[in-house]
């Protein structure tokens, strides 16, 4: 085997046509499961329909769906499937062979810990709504006993819970369905309390992006699982496009008729809305809640694989349990509360990722075309900047009105790193190529 193949690419063994599932078994369930988290439409109300009408804000997260779908998944998708490799193997060419232990590999598993924490803290605050609690000593309590105890079930193993997946998932879609139902009367009567119709379509854009950056990258492990081009695009456009218009609709429809029933337009959140519904709120929080252990579970699981791929010499139990602990710190102190700010970390990281990673896929033929030696500074290059693009309204001293105009921040990170990308290996920046004869065949697992 050549010198320069490092252990985890050496070792990486395609999943063989054989294993494969049809896109409604796979790709559909799995991306619907990620936008029917309570997480992705909590906070999307407050900075939308405060300048917008539901209108606009439905138009907003169909455009997003669109965006999401042809932009940051399908090139990864389609490299997985035509590959049957994980986006740590597919990220080689992109990065280059040493230069994926940190992008996509660790960083990966770095973001899975963020989201780890924005999981505890929300799935905690939605028991202390139906407990009807505010204590902060009974908050911490039941964060370090959700922290830890899914970390165990992730460490052993997460086969149980994929099997609950496939039913819990489905429970905050009723919910919120019933939530909107109760909440239908007044959505007509509703009018933002600000004018601005363009920021908020903008602001739509921005979160629900911003919220899918990862999870576009990760088409890459949906796409192994796929047979066909087929299963690629209509697992997309289902789990992806249809379920950020229903996930994101209902509950911002139903925030909407909440607030024009009432006539003031004051409390934004999803959770006053929920409280609506009467005697059943407090079910429905505790129902909440139970549905994000699958995705609590899930990012601990992902992140243990990170960890582990690309920092062998460290216990997989060690790497997860330091891990989950520095999650659930930033879940108790509050620091997950910030939605909107981890989603622009978030996109600015993966925006440019996707983006390079688009357009070596264009370059190569719309095929991976294969691991690269060392680290490809082309893929690095492309990344900062796209990366500083990302959160340029973060940056002390940067005049209004680039900020202004770099919105959303999020889809511009992704133009930015396609950009640059192909830019740089037009003047022939690229490393040269590994030959895919060094690699394993699913024969050789």
């Amino acid at each position: 085997m050549a010198a320069e193949l490092p252990n985890y690419v050496e070792s990486s063994v395609p999943n063989p046509l054989s294993k494969r599932v049809p896109w409604y078994k796979s790709t559909f369930p799995s991306y619907a499961g990620i936008f029917l988290w309570v997480a992705f439409y909590l906070g999307l109300s407050a900075p939308t329909l405060s300048q917008a009408s539901p209108a606009v804000c439905l138009v907003g997260l169909f455009v997003a769906g669109l965006l999401c779908f042809g932009l940051f998944y399908y090139a990864p998708a389609m490299m997985g499937m035509q590959t049957g490799r994980p986006l740590y193997i597919v990220g080689t060419s992109t990065f280059g062979v040493k230069g994926g232990y940190l992008m996509p590999g660790l960083l990966m598993g770095f973001l899975q810990i963020g989201w780890f924490a924005v999981a505890t803290y929300f799935a905690v605050d939605y028991i202390m709504e139906g407990l009807g609690s505010h204590s902060k000593g009974l908050f911490v309590a039941i964060a370090v006993i959700w922290a830890y105890g899914l970390a165990w079930v992730a460490i052993k193993g997460i086969s149980t819970m994929a099997r609950i997946a496939q039913y819990l998932n489905w429970v905050p879609l009723v919910m919120i369905v019933i939530v909107f139902w109760a909440n239908k009367g007044g959505v007509s009567s509703y009018h933002p309390p600000q004018n601005d119709a363009w920021g908020g379509f903008l602001m739509m854009l921005t979160i629900v992006i911003g919220f899918f950056a990862t999870a576009g990258a990760a088409g890459t492990d949906f796409g192994l699982n796929n047979r066909n081009r087929r299963d690629v695009v209509l697992g997309g456009l289902t789990g992806i496009a249809l379920a950020i218009l229903v996930a994101g609709g209902l509950p911002v429809l139903a925030v909407a008729g909440h607030l024009g029933t009432l006539g003031n337009a004051s409390d934004f959140t999803y959770a006053g809305t929920i409280k609506s519904v009467g005697a059943l709120a407090p079910v429905m929080f505790f129902l909440f809640a139970a549905a994000s252990m699958v995705p609590t579970t899930f990012c601990t699981f992902i992140a243990g694989n990170s960890f582990e791929t690309m920092l062998p010499k460290i216990p997989r139990t060690v790497s997860t349990l330091v891990g989950v602990t520095i999650g659930a710190i930033l879940a108790i102190t509050g620091v997950a509360q910030n939605l909107i700010g981890f989603f622009t970390i978030v996109g600015a990281s993966f925006g440019p990722i996707c983006g390079a990673m688009a357009a070596d896929y264009l370059l190569a033929g719309r095929k991976w075309s294969g691991p690269r030696k060392g680290v490809n500074l082309a893929g690095y290059v492309a990344w900062a900047i796209g990366f500083v693009v990302g959160i340029l309204n973060s940056i002390p001293g940067v005049p209004a009105s680039w900020i202004k105009a770099d919105r959303p921040a999020v889809l511009f990170s992704f133009i930015v790193g396609f950009v640059v990308y192909l830019i740089l290996a037009k003047l022939g920046a690229l490393p040269e190529l590994i030959p895919q004869t060094e690699l394993k065949s699913a024969a050789e697992a």
